[in-house]
């Protein structure tokens, strides 16, 4: 399966260590990552992070693209899947830098991201992790044809997750 893909705005790649200081910046912003463990990374924890993402693709195949807008060539968040030992399920996840929001790209980016994971014959379903309080997230979510499945409580912290099966999603494209 692919390791990128191409809307019209966005190019969905593979890390580069040339991302840290767009991601470092992202991951300090109180902001976008309040409803993401609800605390700021540093520069060294952001690069760290990076890292689990890359070595995600090499481990399972699947993991978080780099998010790079096609008009500037600038890094502005993640976007992908998510399924590390303990996980609920198939997570597709996003988390877009603050000046880039409001705007459809990570619904954009999450639409692609989800024909790739659905390209693959053997995936049955996809999750969405969300906290209780993200809105923006639960729309989107919903949005990609997503439904409202179960509270959970994940690594400590109480979640809402949202779920599309394969039937679902084929039903969502007509």
């Amino acid at each position: 399966m692919s390791l990128q893909l191409d809307t019209p705005r966005l190019h969905l790649r593979q890390w580069r260590d040339s991302d840290i200081d767009a991601y470092a910046a992202l991951c300090a912003d109180e902001e976008v990552m309040r409803y993401l463990g609800g605390h700021t990374l540093s520069r060294e924890e952001a690069w760290r992070h990076m890292a689990v993402m890359a070595g995600h693709w090499q481990l399972k195949g699947f993991g978080h693209w780099a998010v790079e807008h096609r008009e500037t060539g600038v890094c502005i968040g993640r976007l992908g899947f998510l399924q590390p030992e303990g996980w609920p399920g198939f997570e597709i996840g996003w988390c877009i830098a603050r000046e880039y929001q409001g705007q459809g790209l990570a619904s954009e980016g999450a639409r692609a991201a989800l024909k790739w994971a659905f390209s693959d014959p053997e995936r049955d379903e996809v999750i969405s992790i969300i906290h209780p309080d993200n809105l923006a997230s639960k729309r989107l979510a919903l949005g990609l044809g997503e439904r409202y499945w179960r509270d959970e409580v994940v690594r400590g912290f109480d979640v809402e997750i949202y779920g599309i099966t394969r039937q679902q999603y084929r039903e969502t494209q007509g």
